[in-house]
């Protein structure tokens, strides 16, 4: 007969707080881009199917605090991203507008960006960049992500990490003005304004 198993219990009591993750790492414009990247093999990425619905997808992002999700096929290969922008902006009015459907009909399959427009950054280029690089990547593209890419086995690729304009900013402890292309390192450190 197998022993039972206890575990004494305290009462709490007197001042008693709550754990919390570390705050991110504050940086710097020369701080290494790593330093930025929200890094795949540590964080689960928020992912969704091309088939959700619209809202579905708003709501997900809302409860986990993003503003972009990898949209996967069912075989588990991305087939795009859809950002907060997209569900938010313009695009679903013009798509309800033009294919005359209900807003609550909308797929985020609808509204993706798909694969083969989504910008990306080779994880072997960020290895020697700056922070200051990301941020003139993100500018001059004028979007508020791009992902990491690593080579993997016969000649596929993985999503490693992404690189986010709001996580930038978090750990700047500044906002960054993003609109346009940057033409110089200066230009860049000029946009970065103090929260």
């Amino acid at each position: 007969m197998p022993k039972s198993i206890t575990l004494p219990v305290t009462r709490l009591g007197g001042s008693v707080t709550v754990s919390r993750p570390p705050a991110p790492k504050l940086v710097t414009a020369d701080s290494p881009a790593f330093d930025v990247m929200t890094d795949l093999t540590y964080i689960h990425a928020a992912v969704i199917t091309p088939s959700s619905s619209l809202d579905s997808a708003n709501a997900y992002m809302v409860q986990r605090s993003v503003r972009l999700l990898l949209v996967l096929n069912a075989d588990r290969t991305l087939a795009g991203i859809i950002t907060a922008a997209d569900v938010l902006g313009e695009k679903p009015l013009r798509f309800v507008q033009e294919r005359r459907v209900h807003h609550d009909e909308l797929l985020v399959s609808d509204i993706m960006t798909p694969l083969a427009q989504v910008d990306a950054i080779l994880l072997q280029d960020l290895q020697h960049a700056k922070v200051k690089h990301v941020i003139a990547i993100l500018c001059e593209s004028g979007r508020q992500h791009t992902l990491v890419i690593e080579p993997g086995k016969g000649g596929t690729s993985g999503v490693r990490g992404i690189l986010s304009i709001s996580q930038i900013e978090r750990q700047l402890g500044a906002k960054i003005q993003h609109t346009g292309a940057a033409r110089s390192f200066a230009e860049i450190e000029a946009r970065i304004a103090p929260n």
